[in-house]
């Protein structure tokens, strides 16, 4: 089921054409002519993850695919007056962080191609664990190759874990996924802001009042008997186009100018994953469904699923029931016969490319 490369999901949400014109001039300038290095910031929650930080950069090995040419930095060079106040604030994510492994080397970027580029690319080269996360990217990765504009105030990040079980390897999407909206909920509890419901819509996209605000991307290469996975995220949390956001949403709920801050999504998010991630691997998804279908769109939905028979298209009407141990969609026909839903790989909405497997 996996090959070298294996893609099992989608990214980025945000679509945006144009260089947003709140970007400092230094950043606009960069985006106008790619060909300029992107800037690279090498950063450690702690001394262990600070001196990988140095090495990286004296050995210079970090680098983008087809060539492209970037410059590598170290934390303590972030000007916060060059790039804006809007740009990440590594600090404060390091300050949110609890975790023992993951987010804890980050690599932060003003304006980068793609993030996910960035891990995948050069994952023998990183920690397992080690992110990265641009304010601006302008070739974000979707599914079939897509590209995914992304402006400013969007979450953008990408990480990398290592696994061994093949067979469980498509489920750590839905992980990622849950992960994201536990997340959302640790901050509106933490900072008493008002239900901010974002639900999952399988296999891997995120949606709010109805519109799709987030995406997750899980790619795979199978090495020295392991699975490396590079699993990116983008989330609408600052910009209200082309869709909605968390925050404008926030605004509609609850007089007040505080916000949902990129820095405390993303360091919840890990919080949040690294602690379900363990129980995925140690004990199978299983144990985390009952959450899943709680945050899912889909229990009891009723989705048509177009069948040839002898030159004829049929029309098979089947309920969701849950998902398969691999990862598929579960559901019961009206003749009460149990299948499995695959998508065609043609659609660019899973829900209208539906092919129904019969299960014994």
């Amino acid at each position: 089921m996996l090959v070298q490369n294996s893609r099992f999901g989608f990214f980025f949400p945000a679509i945006q054409k144009r260089i947003p014109s709140n970007l400092s001039f230094s950043v606009a300038s960069l985006a106008m002519d790619t060909a300029s290095p992107s800037a690279l910031f090498l950063c450690g929650k702690s001394s262990t993850e600070t001196e990988i930080a140095k090495s990286l950069r004296i050995n210079d090995v970090l680098n983008l695919p087809n060539g492209g040419k970037i410059s590598t930095h170290l934390q303590s060079e972030i000007n916060s007056s060059r790039f804006g106040e809007d740009a990440f604030n590594v600090q404060l994510f390091f300050n949110s962080l609890s975790t023992k492994r993951f987010g804890r080397f980050l690599i932060w970027s003003p304006l980068l191609p793609s993030t996910h580029d960035i891990v995948s690319h050069n994952f023998c080269e990183l920690p397992v664990g080690a992110v990265c996360v641009a304010d601006t990217q302008f070739k974000g990765r979707g599914r079939s190759k897509n590209a995914w504009e992304s402006p400013r105030g969007c979450l953008m990040f990408s990480f990398t874990l290592q696994m061994d079980d093949g067979k469980i390897v498509p489920l750590v999407q839905y992980v990622v996924s849950l992960a994201v909206t536990e997340a959302i909920k640790d901050v509106y509890d933490r900072n008493g802001f008002p239900c901010i419901d974002v639900r999952i819509k399988w296999p891997n996209d995120l949606y709010l009042n109805g519109l799709k605000v987030g995406g997750i991307l899980c790619t795979s290469t199978y090495k020295s008997k392991k699975f490396n996975v590079s699993s990116g995220i983008g989330l609408n949390v600052g910009n209200e186009k082309p869709t909605t956001c968390l925050n404008t949403v926030l605004k509609e709920l609850y007089a007040s100018s505080n916000e949902f801050r990129r820095e405390d999504v993303m360091a919840a998010f890990f919080n949040k994953f690294e602690m379900m991630y363990d129980i995925f691997i140690n004990q199978g998804f299983q144990t985390l469904e009952e959450l899943y279908y709680r945050t899912w769109l889909h229990s009891g939905q009723r989705v048509i699923v177009q069948e040839k028979n002898e030159n004829k298209v049929v029309e098979n009407v089947v309920t969701i029931q849950g998902l398969t141990a691999s990862g598929y969609l579960l559901a019961i026909g009206d003749d009460n016969q149990m299948c499995e839903l695959h998508p065609d790989g043609n659609s660019f909405d899973f829900f209208k490319g539906l092919v129904r497997r019969k299960l014994e």
